[in-house]
């Protein structure tokens, strides 16, 4: 019987006291709005920049955009640090004729964290390897991922991803 008592107390629906719906379901704060629009023109400004900081030899820029923890994982599988892109930058080991960014979109997860996906297309592209010395071609398509969170204020990339399109398909007129 003992048991049986016990089974229907715990089944009876309870109001759970906790919830409070201005709350987000993620953490004990209040929901704030967030300016999407803001965002998306910020991070497809910052990826300009770090494209154009390249050509420029702007290592600022570069040291401006990239968290000092960022991840980095290049087209060959292999990872990189902010100390390596930036000597990448410095030393001008990449080149190219034109660096351009489509199909980009931003999508905003909060106030605080977002990623930017695209298609950047390399013109006349090369890589001078640090370790090698060897000049490797690097022109051709690739899709990129690029995660930002804000920190202090201000938005820096966390992470990139970056896959070379074996196949790239013709590109689509721009509207």
């Amino acid at each position: 019987v003992a048991i049986t008592g016990l089974a229907s107390v715990a089944c009876q629906p309870t109001r759970d006291t906790n919830l409070n719906a201005t709350l987000t379901t993620n953490r004990n704060s209040t929901v704030e709005p967030v300016d999407t629009a803001s965002i998306e023109a910020e991070l497809n400004k910052m990826e300009r920049d770090w494209a154009a900081a390249g050509k420029a030899k702007d290592v600022d820029t570069v040291r401006r955009i990239l968290a000092d923890d960022i991840v980095l994982t290049y087209p060959d599988g292999t990872t990189g640090t902010k100390a390596d892109e930036l000597q990448l930058v410095e030393t001008g080991a990449i080149t190219s004729d034109s660096w351009d960014m489509l199909d980009t979109k931003v999508t905003v997860l909060d106030a605080d964290a977002a990623f930017i996906t695209g298609r950047a297309v390399i013109r006349n592209g090369k890589l001078k390897d640090p370790k090698s010395q060897q000049t490797i071609d690097i022109s051709g398509e690739y899709r990129f991922f690029d995660l930002y969170a804000k920190r202090n204020g201000r938005w820096q990339a966390v992470a990139s991803h970056v896959t070379r399109i074996q196949a790239p398909s013709p590109a689509k007129p721009q509207k």
